[in-house]
């Protein structure tokens, strides 16, 4: 079991180096990233843009392209180069400089993109300094407000991931407010139907439980103190959020109020997307790229 991005990193050494393709190469900050990923033995950069404009792009971040294979094409056509290639030849797809719109366009092409008919999903990895684990945070980059049948492809998806990690059984917490059911509460609802799927076997390879408040979900004391009986709280791997508002402001939450480390990547794809954020930093993007790594495993 993976208890640390330090120790997701060491994994993805271990296994490495896999076959990274990016989409619209020329980012300093993902050149950068990319560079100390093979440095490492973590992957082999595939970059797909304009080769003048990702060695400009090299020469601003003070790397070398030794190493790289470039795929020289417009910015327009670089996400699907990008597609095709890890189709074909690559183990994980990279974002690089170019906007989401695009991207998923081509992720998502109905006969030459990476659907395999299960809903994409994010799912964001946190490092929170206080809990000696990682922890799993679904859906904070996707899907806007999921219907029943999209939140069981989270829920699937983020098990998923968990397993790359070498979590056998992840503990899973429907996240609420609250943790009795509420007719109010539509997402109370959902979960306790979700909980009693998950009883019956109906989502395997995990421990499913919700809806939980979040102290109910992390905190052993706040359990003791409630008096809750449950398999997952205060162990839980993954937290399942209602929205994507919820997931997105919990998340960063905690990587800029905590200072929480963090990585994420889209699953639910023929093989592990990897799509960050603008304002994340190289070593945020060096984890997200081991992580790509690892989970391209199968």
């Amino acid at each position: 079991m993976i208890r640390s991005l330090a120790e997701l990193r060491a994994q993805a050494k271990e296994l490495g180096p896999r076959r990274c393709v990016v989409a619209a190469a020329a980012d300093p900050v993902t050149l950068q990233a990319l560079s100390a990923a093979q440095k490492e033995g973590i992957a082999k950069g595939v970059l797909c843009g304009s080769a003048d404009k990702i060695s400009q792009a090299a020469s601003k971040a003070g790397v070398s392209l030794d190493g790289f294979e470039i795929k020289d094409c417009s910015n327009e056509e670089a996400a699907i180069v990008a597609v095709e290639e890890v189709r074909s030849a690559g183990d994980f797809l990279l974002k690089g400089h170019l906007p989401t719109s695009s991207f998923l366009g081509a992720v998502l092409d109905k006969e030459k993109g990476l659907r395999t008919g299960r809903v994409l999903s994010h799912i964001a990895i946190l490092e929170p300094a206080s809990l000696g684990r990682l922890l799993l945070i679904s859906d904070g980059g996707m899907n806007i407000a999921p219907d029943f049948k999209t939140k069981l492809d989270i829920i699937n998806n983020a098990i998923e991931v968990a397993h790359s990690l070498g979590i056998e059984k992840p503990k899973v917490a429907l996240l609420a407010a609250v943790e009795a059911v509420n007719p109010k509460m539509a997402e109370t609802l959902a979960w306790a139907e979700i909980t009693q799927m998950a009883a019956r076997k109906q989502i395997k390879g995990a421990l499913v439980d919700g809806p939980l408040a979040l102290d109910l979900a992390v905190s052993e004391e706040a359990v003791k103190i409630k008096g809750v009986k449950s398999d997952v709280a205060g162990q839980a791997d993954v937290l399942i959020v209602h929205d994507i508002a919820t997931g997105n402001i919990f998340a960063k939450g905690l990587i800029y109020l905590g200072n929480a480390k963090a990585c994420g990547i889209v699953a639910g794809a023929l093989k592990p997307v990897v799509m960050l954020s603008r304002a994340d930093d190289a070593q945020t993007k060096l984890n997200s790229i081991a992580l790509g790594a690892v989970a391209s495993v199968v």
